[in-house]
């Protein structure tokens, strides 16, 4: 029997153990030109207990950002301002991915340096609202990418996975899930294009594959992770038809598995029988990050490594609130009680001063 507490090989690399901590959207980039800080530092360096971190949705370019005080991995300044978060982690003995989100249509021009525009496989507008600091605004249609744009797009995560390799990252991870860009490549109501990047499940996941595959040459497989998310209908996708949704990510996961990537990471919905279907697909890493709806992943989540359905356990609001969770994990507790007001954006409150044991 697997023990969550012993140590894993991912690619080659040895992780302490099999606990991860899941990428959350914080929103305290407040640095010069959406950079990190000091306090992003501290933050993750006091999680670096885990088996892997892997750093909330990290912009690959300026159209690519859709919340406020998000961090880009576009510029010097942002390479240069992640590097203290990375020397924090890697002093600790931490093991540090970034995740690489661009959100596509989820964004708002006034989130945007002037000019640009939010872009999306095809030109549907998200249902709902995304909050800006001038108050929630209602998503715009956005631009359809066409095939320079895709070329560029594309381009963008090589380059952002470059910049965070030379800012010390161990890793990136690649979003392809929870609504975003690459989500809506996937989804049949977002992207409706019939020009070879849509259609069939073989050209709605062309785009994400593309994506990897540049990441890959550019970095190395051993260092890329990618993160998917089926059936997950936040913001605003549809993927209701059970047989679609297992061509996609069958496909999807069988192509993704020919660029000997480091790592599957699954945010499961309520198949758990697609969960195992992928596993058997997948060649290397499992992780998964369990459906537990409406209770955040708890303790009890650990049970799947154990049972081997998966590798690796991603842990989201319980790390958030715990910074030394593999040893509360280890001790059966207690556990602190995570602040939801304090979740996206504040000072150090709810973020660097949630206790140790």
């Amino acid at each position: 029997m697997t023990n969550a507490f012993a140590p894993v090989d991912v690619a080659g690399r040895s992780l302490a153990n099999r606990i991860v901590m899941a990428p959350m959207t914080r929103s305290r980039a407040y640095g010069p030109g959406a950079t990190a800080t000091d306090l992003m530092a501290a933050y993750y360096s006091q999680r670096a207990s885990a088996g892997l971190i892997v750093t909330e949705g990290i912009q690959p370019s300026p159209v690519g950002q859709g919340y406020p005080d998000t961090p880009g991995l576009h510029s010097p300044e942002q390479v240069t301002a992640w590097r203290k978060v990375t020397d924090a982690v890697h002093a600790k003995g931490g093991v540090i991915f970034a995740q690489l989100m661009h959100t596509g249509r989820i964004g708002h021009p006034r989130l945007l340096p002037a000019g640009l525009h939010p872009v999306a496989p095809s030109p549907v507008a998200a249902k709902g609202q995304v909050f800006t600091h001038e108050g929630p605004l209602d998503f715009v249609t956005p631009q359809e990418l066409d095939a320079d744009g895709i070329e560029r797009t594309v381009a963008d995560f090589a380059g952002a996975a470059r910049n965070a390799i030379a800012a010390g990252f161990d890793g990136v991870e690649i979003h392809g899930a929870n609504g975003y860009l690459l989500h809506q490549f996937l989804a049949p109501n977002t992207n409706r294009r019939a020009d070879g990047w849509g259609g069939d499940a073989a050209g709605r996941v062309r785009f994400p594959v593309e994506v990897a595959a540049a990441v890959a040459k550019a970095i190395g497989g051993h260092r890329t992770g990618f993160r998917v998310s089926p059936a997950n209908p936040y913001n605003d996708i549809a993927e209701h038809d059970a047989a679609d949704v297992e061509s996609t990510y069958t496909t999807l996961v069988t192509r993704l598995g020919e660029l000997n990537l480091a790592y599957l990471h699954l945010m499961e919905g309520a198949d758990r029988e697609l969960t195992t279907r992928l596993r058997k697909l997948w060649p290397a890493t499992f992780i998964l990050n369990p459906l537990t709806h409406p209770q955040p992943t708890g303790p009890d989540a650990l049970a799947l490594i154990q049972d081997g359905t998966a590798d690796m356990i991603a842990f989201g609001a319980l790390f958030l609130a715990n910074p030394d969770l593999p040893a509360r994990l280890a001790a059966q507790g207690p556990y602190n009680t995570p602040d939801p007001a304090t979740f996206y954006g504040g000072d150090h409150r709810g973020y660097t001063d949630y206790p140790h044991l």
